[in-house]
């Protein structure tokens, strides 16, 4: 089945698998080259849905239609003091997409999670975790790409004019 890209519905990632490899070309990685179109397709679905289950509750503005499958488009968002058009998707939200779906190629983005480990040892090798270190994964590299999309993230600001 062929991806469905936004904002044409029903979408199933906001970047195309062409524009992924294009990106990832110019950005010299060999794994996401390595995989097939098939499988490039599948994790760029797997990348949106983890944007949507992350970000879903954070991103500014509003979906432009109840019935549209993913978050994005969105009217009423403003990044770097200007507006995001409601009709297209940003380039950083394709991107993010992007870096999501070679993530997904690796392993689960949203994987089940067990009993924190405070310490292990296997022969002579240990390892203890810091206390109240968080379980999960955390990509500070793609929230950069996102920040001025989210709400609360200090890249909306507007000024106020009184009269």
């Amino acid at each position: 089945m062929a991806l469905v890209v936004a904002p044409t519905e029903p979408a199933e990632a906001y970047i195309s698998v062409a524009a992924a490899d294009a990106y990832f070309l110019a950005r010299g990685n060999a794994t996401w080259a390595a995989l097939t179109t098939t499988q490039k397709e599948q994790n760029l679905r797997k990348g949106a849905d983890f944007m949507g289950q992350v970000y879903g509750t954070r991103w500014q503005g509003y979906r432009v239609s109840s019935t549209q499958a993913l978050d994005w488009p969105r009217s009423g968002v403003v990044a770097f003091d200007f507006d995001v058009p409601y009709t297209s998707i940003p380039t950083a939200i394709a991107n993010a997409n992007a870096e999501f779906a070679l993530r997904a190629s690796t392993g689960e983005l949203l994987a089940d999670q067990g009993r924190a480990t405070k310490r292990e040892k296997v022969g002579p090798l240990e390892v203890e975790y810091m206390d109240y270190a968080t379980m999960a994964t955390t990509y500070p590299a793609i929230n950069g790409m996102l920040l001025p999309y989210l709400n609360g993230s200090g890249g909306t600001f507007r000024k106020v004019v009184r009269t």
